[in-house]
């Protein structure tokens, strides 16, 4: 028999064991061990049986068991004593309060409203599909230890990401459970009276989408999510929030909408609701969410009364933009006459000129809107999530700041960042927290024995897991129980364990590895240094060539003689990521340098004493230090794919056989890998802060939040004084700047005498400004090395001051020896700027 509707009961506690609810429904518990411990003594083994979720651990235990604890003096202690912790970590000042009275002319906002089309806080909430989702999660996580007020925004989906399975033959399998919101630990917002509040978003045909809104708290900070499958919508939009990243692009375009103005709508009811301070800053997280820019055009439009240019100048100043992508092919791009059907009658952002948006999301293709772009056009301040891709990022979308360096395009990075407490096995922590953080020494006050003896007992976890998720993979396919005895000897605890696991785009090459069969099997099954590689990753439903790498590598696992040595896991989630971190001994990364933007995988291997074997790409690039890991070298400049392939591949093999298996093979007389040792202990105390995300959150609050929460204060003042002025110069700017020109350029060397670095130099320049004050602009010598075709590089830029009508002067010291060239350039000038080249307009001598 099939049921014909779902629903969830949330178990009723004893009143004695109230607090219980309260500590299930906040996520803390996701990261805090305590919380965790205290749902374990309830019932270990429906705990285990669970995966560690305490809604499905209460609904479960049977009524007799929680009155006996009701009335068990000593576990109502530990349940106060829990709770009371988590109510003086939601109370107390931390960080973000503490940094507001150190603060002098910057301003800390009040509240920040953090977007993104996925989190992945824990798989207890499986609303995520990879990196980028838990890379979200992790900045709730550390912006609530850190007690920065953020609020997240994103859809919540009722088959949320697919589960993985695989078939006989080793072809990915999809399926995509039914979620039901209130077996979750999430609460709708809802009216004092108890009514749901919906959200409501015009949708083309006079029809209107509605979302209810969920609420999930993170510890300190809400995170809201909008669902559509409410009984109040036609079935098709019903439909817009039932996976994440599923669909046509006409899906897609709804669900955009939806996250970015329905997004917006949701956060200022929640505010009003409960007295939350509206948000001074939004942070969208990549493009998928951009369209909040335009909610936000249309509340200065319509409620305050601003043209478009006046309301595009607020707008920006209080927004953050942080792309993901590295390549053009991953940036999220409609057909026009697609945004033209949905925005063209004003219905959905009343008072917003269609033309207007258009142009905010336009890009060489005329037939194309560019997300991404958009969320360019309306954010001040925007970053990559590495030093190397935010190069990437500077490079990628410098067209839309012309004439402008690659390196002064207003681009800068973040790098992101994971977050500890959710990601470091206790054991590891417990080596931290025994730290003597009064002695001379940084390293952890644990002899290479104990240390040793650690990462030994996570590996054997992790080999158990291995075995268990081995067999019920068979089982899934097909298999027998009697022809699974192999599995009890999967994998060997006392082997070198390398990981790879992450999504499975062609960029981040799946199969580098199998690039040479024969090289990787002596490798795996070497007589005196073997190595066992634990391989998992989803490939997009869509995308059958990422399929076929799984299948391939499957392939190569189910071979009789290699299977207790390699193994493909299927459906990667957070809970088998746990493991992987925990236990691998190396982590392996080898995609096509620089296509990835970070890769934070390697960073929670780290954590935990992994050493990393990578390509340097991403975080890598600018992390490793040569103690702390191996760099796979890259062929530079091979344009042939096969060729780069080739080459990588062996230098990969090379280094696991000639420096990565003899290196934690040789051991001293206590059978302790003495130098892998200093590299595992080199690894968890300089990566070890780098890599956290509350590194990362304070990085984003001191350089992006403060910053756009001043000029956006600034912007709003006096009645948008600040906004309207800004407008009004963009507007004469305009006008003006096709006639301005620098007429020449004259630097003060005397006849006959050869200057030496650092002289100094006069240049004088004469501009004509088309009318506008010299206050308007910025008048700028550059000078700089010269090339064959008179190119400037490795440039020096000084100011120059007005000393006759039309005439301007500086001084400046040489920079180089050699062959030098100069030149001027004229940039706009405005207090609201936060650069000169925001507005992509330079005149050039």
């Amino acid at each position: 028999m099939r049921a014909v509707r779902r629903f969830t009961v949330r178990a009723g506690l004893p009143e004695p064991l109230a607090d219980l609810g309260m500590l299930a429904t906040n996520l803390r518990w996701t990261w805090h061990p305590p919380t965790q411990d205290l749902f374990a003594a309830v019932d270990q083994d429906i705990w285990e049986r669970v995966g560690g979720d305490p809604l499905h651990l209460l609904a479960q235990v049977p009524a007799d068991r929680l009155e006996r604890l009701a009335g068990d003096d000593a576990f109502l202690d530990h349940v106060r004593a829990v709770s009371d912790d988590l109510r003086r970590y939601l109370d107390e000042p931390r960080w973000y309060q503490h940094r507001a009275t150190e603060l002098n002319g910057t301003r800390l906002p009040g509240a920040i409203a953090y977007f993104s089309m996925e989190f992945g806080v824990t798989e207890a909430l499986p609303n995520y599909s990879g990196g980028l989702g838990v890379l979200a999660g992790d900045h709730l996580k550390a912006a609530s230890d850190l007690g920065v007020p953020l609020i997240g925004v994103g859809l919540l989906y009722r088959s949320g990401y697919f589960r993985q399975s695989l078939s006989l033959d080793g072809w990915q399998v999809e399926h995509y459970p039914v979620i039901d919101p209130n077996g979750l630990p999430l609460q709708p917002l809802a009216e004092p009276s108890g009514a749901p509040i919906l959200v409501h978003v015009a949708m083309p045909g006079g029809r209107v989408l509605r979302a209810r809104i969920w609420k999930a708290q993170v510890g300190r900070v809400p995170l809201l999510l909008l669902d559509s499958d409410i009984e109040e919508n036609s079935d098709d939009l019903r439909g817009v929030t039932d996976r994440l990243y599923g669909g046509d692009q006409d899906h897609r375009i709804r669900q955009e909408i939806l996250a970015g103005v329905g997004g917006v709508r949701a956060v200022r009811t929640f505010c009003e609701l409960t007295g939350t301070p509206q948000p001074e800053v939004f942070h969208t997280n990549e493009g998928h969410a951009g369209f909040l820019g335009l909610e936000r055009l249309r509340e200065l439009v319509s409620g305050q009364g601003l043209d478009f240019d006046q309301a595009l100048s607020a707008v920006r100043a209080g927004t953050v933009f942080t792309t993901h992508t590295p390549v053009p092919a991953g940036i999220d791009r409609f057909p026009v006459d697609l945004v033209q059907h949905y925005f063209g009658d004003e219905t959905l952002l009343p008072g917003i000129d269609l033309r207007r948006i258009l142009a905010l999301g336009a890009e060489e293709n005329a037939g194309m809107f560019n997300m991404a772009h958009m969320g360019l056009r309306l954010a001040q301040r925007a970053n990559g999530v590495s030093q190397l891709h935010g190069a990437v990022s500077r490079s990628m979308f410098g067209g839309l700041w012309p004439g402008f360096d690659t390196d002064e395009v207003p681009i800068s990075s973040v790098t992101n960042g994971v977050h500890g407490p959710t990601w470091a096995a206790r054991e590891i922590t417990a080596v931290h927290d025994r730290s003597d953080t009064d002695s001379d020494s940084d390293r952890p006050q644990v002899n290479d024995v104990d240390l040793w003896r650690i990462r030994c007992g996570l590996r054997e976890r992790l080999v158990g897991e291995v075995r268990r998720r081995v067999r019920a993979a068979w089982l899934q396919r097909g298999a027998s129980a009697l022809e699974l005895n192999w599995t009890d000897s999967v994998f060997d605890p006392d082997v070198l364990t390398v990981g790879f696991a992450r999504r499975v785009p062609t960029y981040k090459r799946l199969t580098l590895m199998l690039r040479d069969p024969e090289r990787l099997r002596a490798l795996l099954l070497h007589a005196d240094r073997p190595v066992q590689l634990v391989v998992a990753g989803k490939s997009h439903p869509a995308d059958d060539g990422g399929k076929a790498l799984i299948q391939q590598i499957v392939r190569f696992a189910d071979d009789p003689e290699m299977r207790h040595r390699i193994v493909f896991l299927p459906d990667y989630d957070m809970s088998m990521a746990r493991y992987l971190y925990w236990g691998c001994d190396v982590w392996l990364n080898n995609p096509m340098r620089p296509l990835e933007a970070c890769g934070t995988s390697g960073m929670k291997a780290a954590l935990n004493g992994g050493l990393n074997l990578s390509i340097r790409d991403g975080w890598w690039d600018e992390f490793y230090d040569g103690s702390n890991g191996w760099a796979i070298p890259t062929a530079d400049g091979v344009n042939d794919p096969v060729r780069r392939d080739d080459l990588e591949a062996a230098a990969l093999y090379e280094l696991l056989g000639s420096q990565v298996a003899p290196l934690y093979y040789d051991r001293d007389q206590a059978g302790v890998p003495s130098r892998w040792m200093a590299m595992v202990r080199h690894t968890l105390l300089s990566l070890g802060p780098q890599v956290q995300a509350s590194r990362m959150v304070r990085e984003y609050v001191e350089a992006h939040y403060a910053p756009a929460a001043t000029a956006g204060a600034l912007a709003q003042s006096d009645n948008f004084r600040v906004a309207r002025d800004l407008a009004e110069y963009r507007r004469r700017l305009s006008g003006a700047w096709p006639h301005i020109r620098v007429t020449d350029c004259e630097v003060g060397l005397e006849d006959g005498q050869t200057p030496v670095i650092g002289d100094r130099v006069h240049v004088h320049v004469s501009v004509d400004l088309a009318g506008l004050d010299p206050s308007d602009v910025e008048v700028q010598a550059v000078v700089g090395r010269v090339g064959d075709t008179d190119s400037l590089s490795d440039v020096v830029t000084a100011s120059m001051r007005p000393v006759a009508d039309g005439r301007y002067s500086t001084e400046l010291a040489l920079p180089h020896a050699g062959a030098l060239g100069v030149t001027a350039r004229v940039l706009p000038k405005h207090g609201l700027l936060a650069t000169p080249a925001e507005l992509g307009k330079v005149v050039l001598a």
